[in-house]
This record gives structure tokens, sequence and C-alpha cells, in this order.
């Protein structure tokens, strides 16, 4: 049985918004991760977040960040080629943003997002989410959650320049006001192209 557990708060420095957007939870003017009370207590991913900057309005990335630890994780029995994944460890990745972006050419509103991908040996899947209260487990991934899907993008699998340990989340400039979001693990990369929509303006 996958343990769904109770919505709890883990305040994060370095992320203001105007207001509240749908989905975020909120201490004062700072937003933060959403985290689910875990009943065996056990996270040995750690959460971590990434805020960065898109059209000059912040944008945060919400992960667990699991190590190989010497096993094989994606392609392996844990994160299998063409099967979902939550995107790393206990809760699903979650975009957060403050105003209307694209990711990967998926256009959504500003507020929260579960990031779910496919992988493959030569290509991933990238799907946003409207459900932001399952547990990450594939198994808590039923119709209720599916038909809340947004879409679906395909990216190219690429390769880091050495083996990465832990999954990490990091950017890299893009073209114009584009940020790329890079996905590292073990002998996995991953561009995720992120944009600001017309309708988001600048600061």
């Amino acid at each position: 049985m996958i343990a769904t557990g109770s919505l709890l708060l883990l305040s994060l420095v370095g992320w203001t918004a105007e207001e509240p957007t749908p989905g975020f939870l909120a201490v004062g003017p700072d937003t933060a991760c959403i985290v689910m009370d875990m009943a065996t207590g056990d996270r040995t991913s750690p959460l971590d977040s990434l805020t960065f900057e898109v059209g000059g309005h912040p944008v945060k990335i919400c992960y667990g960040r699991p190590s190989a630890r010497g096993r094989t994780m994606i392609g392996g029995r844990d994160v299998p080629y063409g099967k979902l994944w939550r995107t790393g460890a206990n809760e699903p990745t979650m975009i957060h943003t403050t105003v209307p972006i694209t990711v990967a050419g998926i256009a959504i509103e500003k507020g929260s997002y579960s990031l779910y991908t496919r992988p493959g040996e030569k290509e991933w899947i990238l799907i946003l989410n409207r459900s932001i209260t399952q547990w990450g487990h594939i198994a808590n991934y039923d119709y209720k959650v599916k038909k809340q899907e947004l879409g679906q993008a395909t990216l190219e699998r690429e390769w880091p320049e050495q083996h990465v340990e832990t999954m990490t989340f990091r950017t890299e400039s893009g073209s114009g006001d584009q940020v790329i979001l890079v996905l590292e693990w073990e002998e996995s990369q991953l561009r995720i192209p992120i944009a600001a929509t017309e309708r988001s303006g600048r600061r």
C-alpha cells in the first residue's frame, strides 16, 4: 500500500510571489514546496528546489533527489524505460510559476503542476499535470490524476560528460528569454526549454 499522507509545509528561501497562486501553500510572502507526510518518515532522498527567472518572473522546481548508490536506476528495475516516472523521489516533481509559461512547448497558466516523465533509451516523454496532491509513485497515477494531464512532449535523451550520482536540476541560458532546465542523473541528460508567453510580459 502506498501512503499518500497529508500536506505539510517546508519553507524555502529565495522565492517570493506578488500573490499566492493556485495550488501554492504559502507562509507570509514566501511560497513553499509541497511536502507530504510519509507514514514511514523515511526520506533518504532529500527534497530540494531550484528557483530561476523566465522573462523576468520567478519559476520554481521542487523535487526529491535520489542517488544511484551503486544501482542502475534509469533503465533498471526502479526506473524502467517506457514506464511513467515521478521524475525524482517521494512526491512528484512539481513546477510552480507566477506567470503563464511554456514547458517544452506545453502552455500552462500561473500556478502549480506536477511533472512526470517516461524515460527511453533515445527519447523521453515529458508530461505536465494539473494534479499536485497525489503521492509520486505510479500506483497513485490513477484515472482521476491522468485525466488532468495538460500535454506531453518528446525530448531527446542526451548524455552528461560524466556519471551523475545524485539527480540534479540546473539551468542554462537559451535563445532570447528562453531558459533550458537541465535534468541530469546517472548517464542521462534531458534539456527542457521553458519560455514566457506573450501574456507574461516583462518586469
